[in-house]
């Protein structure tokens, strides 16, 4: 029998072997016992095993989820965690101790360099940068170093890495290879099949898709899950099962919006192409972008997400004003939700703080659910304001 397609999966994946079709609300904090002797073998097996215990520790929703994630991200097993980032922090604190060295490319999620630079460094941990587009990045590796840390495709400008290349360089040394996957939210691309360790992310974007739910997620493979679980138990990290149904009811329609996305996203980010105010435009599944073989290669799909960048000539001020014009575009920090937004970039966060000219007026677009012809009008608000 042939495997089942994606979207029987994301169908079917989560739900009971019988009975409601989604798996229902469990909450609860204490878990009763019917004796001494099984409530002393649960807590023994629970070290090994997952087991209704104790809230703190999950239940059925969240279980469901954890095992829907799993099987998409083709891993071991999943934990769950409040945020996006508070599943990095845990990630990080689980396989890193003092003297130990991660390497991270440059152009992660930005609070993770917060993260290293504040709170790591205070354990022991160094940390350093390398650049996506570096043939010869393994030159910055070290004896200490524990782990590559990396974002494929990059936040901001969607840099993509070669994993399966890295991974053989990682694996040869003993080095735990790390990636966000929120870009790829399981069904794009899929870190541990491209040879990771450990794949992490935000499952607030796409997966919850109805920007009403914050999470974070890991899946690992089997090494190194019980550095995970212990982490997640010592930092007290837990989710809500209210949470957990929500991002559950997301990944029933995500493969259907993640089509919407990216067919609305490519269709603008070609038309922004030919706009005279707009000097470039970076999405990995348009041709041209430097990131587009490797997008190809190794991905099964694209989302909402571009940059553009303006002509240098255009004022701040001038580009700002035109933003402030727009009606279906929201200004905010997210994505992945239904809605589009768009959002200022700083180009000290990126790579072209390198060159040796400034970068004209970045700014980030998540392209919703909305109709591609109204969004086109909207921008045209945007650049009727520059001519």
């Amino acid at each position: 029998m042939n495997a089942p397609s994606r979207a029987t999966m994301l169908a079917r994946l989560g739900r009971p072997a019988s009975g409601w079709a989604n798996t229902p609300i469990v909450k609860g904090s204490t878990y009763l016992f019917e004796n001494v002797a099984q409530w002393r073998s649960t807590r023994a097996r629970r070290e090994q095993e997952r087991v209704l215990s104790y809230g703190a520790r999950g239940n059925e929703t969240v279980y469901a989820l954890e095992d829907a994630i799993t099987e998409l991200e083709a891993g071991y097993r999943t934990k769950l965690f409040p945020t996006g980032l508070a599943a990095i922090a845990a990630t990080l604190l689980a396989c890193l101790k003092c003297g130990d060295h991660v390497l991270i490319s440059e152009g992660v999620y930005e609070p993770v360099k917060r993260l290293c630079a504040t709170q790591l460094v205070n354990y022991g941990i160094t940390y350093s940068f390398f650049a996506a587009d570096d043939a010869d990045w393994q030159r910055h590796l070290r004896p200490e170093t524990r782990m590559v840390y990396a974002e494929s495709p990059s936040s901001l400008l969607y840099d993509m890495l070669d994993l399966p290349a890295m991974s053989q360089v990682c694996r040869a040394r003993g080095i735990l290879l790390c990636a966000d996957n929120t870009w790829g939210s399981c069904l794009n691309y899929q870190p541990l099949a491209l040879g990771c360790d450990i794949s992490i992310l935000a499952a607030t974007k796409y997966l919850g898709g109805h920007s009403d739910v914050m999470m974070g997620s890991v899946t690992t493979n089997e090494a190194n899950f019980p550095a995970l679980e212990n982490a997640s138990i010592n930092l007290g990290q837990t989710v809500s099962a209210e949470d957990a149904f929500l991002v559950l009811r997301g990944l029933r329609t995500l493969q259907l919006r993640l089509e919407r996305h990216a067919e609305s996203a490519l269709a603008i980010a070609a038309w922004l192409n030919e706009q005279e105010a707009v000097r470039t435009v970076w999405h990995p599944a348009l041709p041209g972008d430097q990131g587009y073989a490797l997008w190809q290669r190794d991905a099964h799909g694209s989302n909402g997400l571009l940059t553009i960048e303006f002509d240098p000539a255009l004022s701040a001020e001038c580009i700002e004003q035109g933003i402030d014009r727009m009606q279906l575009f929201g200004i905010g920090s997210s994505w992945g939700g239904f809605e589009s937004l768009v959002l200022p970039v700083d180009p000290a966060r990126t790579r072209l703080a390198a060159q040796p000219t400034a970068p004209g007026y970045l700014l980030r677009l998540h392209i919703g659910l909305e109709g591609q012809e109204d969004l086109k009008q909207d921008l045209g608000r945007l650049l009727g304001a520059l001519s």
